[in-house]
Formats: structure tokens, C-alpha cells, sequence
């Protein structure tokens, strides 16, 4: 070995010294990194593992499972026979749990009225968050997973690019990550963001890709939406008095045009009405009465809709989402929150908890709520049972739309009418093209309106196409996004479903050891190959479904 060879990484740690700066260890290498363990995330650790490669499942959250484990057990996914692979495995798990007598606790398996649980189907599309944990440790366990704690470092020294790949990762805790395949698998997309690929954050005008359901939507905002007239400003038919909190100062936007705005965000409690099991509704601290002003003048002006969509889970529980003018979805409270810092989204989360919670107390305490909505509240409360570490609240706030990555290809409106059909689908979306609302505003006429909600049916399960995964050629050509997949805002609606997330995550891993195994790039993984692996893992990549 040379004089220079031996001097060099001596050099090197003298000038870090002088730098101030600490020498970084060796990263740790795997064949595979994915970031993020949620649904999908454990989905490709899973996968990965089953094809011999070692991995590195990255907890950046904080919670094992994502939005499956933290309240959304009301599945939805349109068309149920698209879903195949790993994420079906996944739901078949669920029944075979609830197949036994045993799992039936606080209630008669033959007393459950609720869906997901039809006789004659393989699968239960409807469970418990605690089931939903111990189903993917399980399946961690069977494969050999297990989930790390970390969160990447987001300042430009996080990532470490070779060329037009990724080569490592840089947690918080300084430690790093090499490995020759990545995958972003968090509803933010703060890696594919980090590793330097084009992303979209909001939404796209109609112009942009020939669409008619994107951008700014008023004409269609006709679910969700006030149905009675609501003065929106502190003092009745003043203006000077100022707009009351949630109401945005100023027109929605032109029809159809592009905005930055994010659909609303909320979290999916786990609520029971079994006396033995509820907890009362909390006033949580730093209640304001004011920011619930416009639901009370929904319920003056004739409202009677108990605001709230509480899915029955088994066991005497619910899914509870949002549903009517002013619910669960804190609207206009969001829009940072995709390229926020770690400590902006706390707050935000925070915030969204904070409100929520006001909120329920309020349907079930305030006078001015009717009497039989006060009611109905006041027989459900937060399950004894679920999410102990986190006050049985839900940990996760419901990220219904984070960063959107640009790639090789975007699909669209057109894609999930079946007016574009993908030539390289590695899963299908089947559910209906759905964006909560984005805003509230002062209609014409003086009152309050909602803006943005969307729900237009898909005619039948359409293809996703692979190319929807990876960014740009030259980007990041390692990576690859099975959660915040190439697509306009709208088809997003359609594609943001836990079991699609899952399945396109294995996809992912599938066309990924194909790549390694080869030594060629993802952007040119054959087809053809991939599409046979795929079928033979019980993957549905096209409609109707071929029978075996």
C-alpha cells in the first residue's frame, strides 16, 4: 500500500478535527432500507425478506402499522377481489382471528351487524386496532422484521447519492444506512423528498392533465356541505366583527384552477358504546368555545345530523370518520403540514388533537346541541382498550394526502374512468375518487360554505402502472414511492387506500429484487418478468380478476 493510501483517512479525521466536525461511522449496509413502517412498510420488510434480502425497516413515527393500527379498521377499497398478495394474506389473517369464538369478548360473533365480515368471502375487512397490531407483529415474527426506531435527518448532510442513486441514509441519532434498493413508505414522502426527486403538493388545476375533478371544486362540493344558512362572522350579519375561526378570508378560487391547499385531516377514533368499556369525553385543555360556534348555528338554523360516522368494528366498537358540514375533519388546519418540520407537525398534530377532542365534548355537553344528537354522543366515549400509551386516543393523525411524487408516469382521472388504461400495472385501485374538503369560505349569498369534496365512482378496478413508482430517470433511480405514488390529486383519492398501499409496496420489492438480482436499473426492470412474478405471488393486475 502507498505512503498516500495510508495517509489519506488519517487526513481525512484531522480535518474533520479542525472542522469541529465528528467523523462519521461506517453505515450499516442492507440490501434493502424502507422507510417508514406503515401498512406498506411492513408489507415490503416482509417481502424483502421473503426473497433472501437483508433489510432495514425504519420506524419513523413511532407506531408499527400506520393509519391500519391507529383507528382506520373500516377498510375501504371499492371492488375487494383486486386485492391480492401480502395484502390480502393480510385480511386473511383478520378473519381466520375472528373465526374464533374466542375473539369475541364484549360481544356475540352472531350479534355483529356491521360489514366487512359477509359469509362466504376469505377475508374480514373490519377489526380492532390491537387486532391489527398483533396481526402484523405476527407476520413480522413469521418473517424474521422486526421495526427500528428512526427518523431521517432532513437537512441536505441526511442523504449520501452516488451518481443518480441513493447510497445512504442519516438518522437523527447520526447513525447511516447504506443500501443498494430504498423505499419511501411514509405518507409524508419526506425520503423520495430528501433524495432529491420532483414532487407535487396539493392541488393540480384541471388544465394540467385534461382533468375535470381536480383543483379547486365548488359545484361539485355538494356532500359535507351546510344545509342551512350560517352567518360565518362573530357577530350575526357584521362584517367588521371578523370571520368566526375556520373560515377562509376570501373567495374559494376559480373552478377547476390549482391551489396549494391539503384535503382535511382527522383521526379515526376507536370509540364503544359498552358501558363496561367507554371513557367520558374530555375538555381538553385550551378549549375554545368559539372554534364550534359554526356547528352550534348549523344545529339553530335546523341541522339534525349527529356529525360523526362511527363504522362498527367488532367487539362493540367503531371507525369513527367524518361525516356532515362541520365533523371530525379539522378543515384549513393542514396545509403546512406536508413539508413541515418534525416540531411543526407535532404542534399540528397536536393542534388537530386538541380541536377533536373539543369537539366531542361539546357534542355531548353543550346545551345548544339538540337533545337526541347530546344523546347519542354521550352512549359511545373512547375505548378503555385501545391505545393505552397515548391517553386511548389515536396515535397517528389520518394523513389523507402528503407529497405526491412526480415520476416516470402520473396517473389521473382518466386512468381510474378506464379512459387510460396502464400497459405495466403492478396493482389496482378500485375505491371511488375521494378528496375531503379543503376549505371553508363566504358564499356569495352571505353564508358559510365547504369547498372541495369530491366522490365520483370508479366504473371498475383499474391498473396502477409501475412507472407511477419511480421518480425520473436520473433522480433517484434506487427508490422507489408505493405510498405517495405519482398521481394528480383526485386519482390520489381513488389510490390512498390501506390495502393498495400494501399491495403496490410489494409490487415495489418484487420489481426491486428482480433489478438486483439482474444488475440493471428499476427504470429498466422487464416488464414482461415482473408481471410473472407478480401473478405467481396472487398479485391482481387486471379486471375481472383471472380465476386460477
Amino acid at each position: 500500500m502507498s505512503l498516500r493510501a495510508l495517509l489519506s483517512p488519517l487526513l481525512a479525521l484531522l480535518l474533520a478535527a479542525c472542522a469541529g466536525a465528528a467523523p462519521q461511522a461506517e453505515p450499516r449496509r442492507v440490501d434493502v432500507c424502507v422507510y417508514g413502517a406503515t401498512s406498506a412498510g411492513v408489507v415490503a420488510a416482509i417481502a424483502a425478506k421473503q426473497h433472501g434480502l437483508t433489510v432495514a425497516l425504519i420506524d419513523s413515527d413511532g407506531w408499527v402499522g400506520g393509519l391500519s393500527t391507529s383507528g382506520l379498521g373500516a377498510t375501504d377499497v371499492g371492488n375487494k377481489d383486486a386485492i391480492g398478495g401480502l395484502s390480502r394474506d393480510f385480511y386473511r389473517r383478520m378473519r381466520a382471528h375472528y373465526d374464533k369464538p374466542a375473539s369475541w369478548t364484549r360481544e356475540k360473533r352472531a350479534d355483529f351487524k356491521s360489514r366487512g365480515h359477509e359469509p362466504g368471502i376469505d377475508a374480514a375487512w373490519t377489526f380492532e386496532p390491537s387486532v391489527a397490531q398483533a396481526t402484523f407483529a405476527a407476520m413480522m415474527a413469521d418473517a424474521g422484521v422486526a421495526a427500528e426506531p428512526g427518523r431521517l435527518d432532513r437537512r441536505p448532510a441526511g442523504v449520501g447519492k452516488d451518481g443518480g442513486a441513493l447510497a445512504w441514509i442519516a438518522l437523527e441519532d447520526g447513525s447511516r444506512i447504506a443500501a443498494r434498493l430504498f423505499l419511501d413508505c411514509t405518507y409524508e414522502g419526506d425520503l423520495l423528498a430528501a433524495a432529491g426527486c420532483e414532487f407535487a403538493v396539493g392541488r393540480e388545476a384541471n388544465a394540467q392533465y385534461g382533468e375535470t375533478l381536480n383543483g379547486v371544486q365548488t359545484a361539485n362540493a355538494d356532500k359535507h356541505q351546510f344545509t342551512a344558512a350560517v352567518d360565518p362572522y362573530v357577530v350575526k350579519g357584521d362584517k367588521a366583527s371578523g370571520l368566526l375561526p375556520g373560515v377562509h378570508a376570501g373567495p374559494p378560487g376559480e373552478e377547476g384552477s390549482a391551489d396549494a391547499r391539503m384535503q382535511a385531516y382527522c383521526f379515526r377514533m376507536c370509540t364503544t358504546d359498552d358501558p363496561q368499556n367507554r371513557l367520558p369525553w374530555r375538555k381538553p385543555d385550551g378549549y375554545e368555545a368559539r372554534e364550534y360556534e359554526l356547528l352550534l348555528r348549523h344545529f339553530e338554523a335546523g341541522s339534525t345530523l349527529a356529525p360523526w360516522h362511527p363504522v362498527g368494528m367488532p367487539n362493540r366498537k367503531t371507525d369513527t370518520n367524518n361525516n356532515g358540514a362541520f365533523s371530525t375533519d379539522y378543515i384549513g388546519a393542514n396545509y403546512d403540514f406536508p413539508t413541515a418540520s418534525y416540531a411543526e407537525r407535532a404542534r399540528i398534530t397536536a393542534e388537530h388533537r386538541r380541536w377533536q377532542e373539543g369537539l366531542m365534548w361539546t357534542l355531548a355537553n353543550d346545551p345548544r346541541v339538540p337533545a337526541k344528537v347530546r344523546a347519542e354522543f354521550n352512549r359511545y366515549g373512547l375505548a378503555k382498550d385501545e391505545f393505552a400509551a397515548t391517553g386511548h386516543w389515536p396515535p397517528l393523525l389520518y394523513v389523507r394526502e402528503g407529497r405526491r411524487l412526480v415520476g416516470e408516469a402520473v396517473v389521473t382521472e382518466h386512468d381510474c374512468m378506464g379512459r387510460k388504461v396502464a400497459d405495466d400495472p403492478v396493482g389496482m385501485g378500485a375505491y371511488a375518487m375521494d378528496s375531503h374538503n379543503v376549505q371553508r369560505y363566504v358564499a356569495a349569498d352571505g353564508t358559510v360554505r365547504n369547498e372541495g369534496d369530491v366522490q365520483v365512482r370508479v366504473p371498475q378496478p383499474y391498473g396502477i402502472s409501475y412507472r407511477a413508482l419511480l421518480p425520473k430517470r436520473g433522480q433517484c433511480d434506487n427508490l422507489l414511492a408505493p405510498v405517495c405514488v405519482s398521481s394528480s390529486h383526485i386519482a390520489y383519492g381513488s389510490i390512498r387506500m390501506e390495502p393498495v398501499f400494501m399491495v403496490l409496496a410489494e409490487s415495489a420489492v418484487v420489481a426491486g429484487a428482480l433489478a438486483l438480482e439482474r444488475g440493471i436499473a428499476l427504470h429498466d426492470v422487464p416488464y414482461a418478468e415482473l408481471k410473472a412474478r407478480l401473478l405467481a405471488r396472487d398479485q391482481r393486475l387486471a379486471w375481472p380478476v383471472a380465476r386460477k
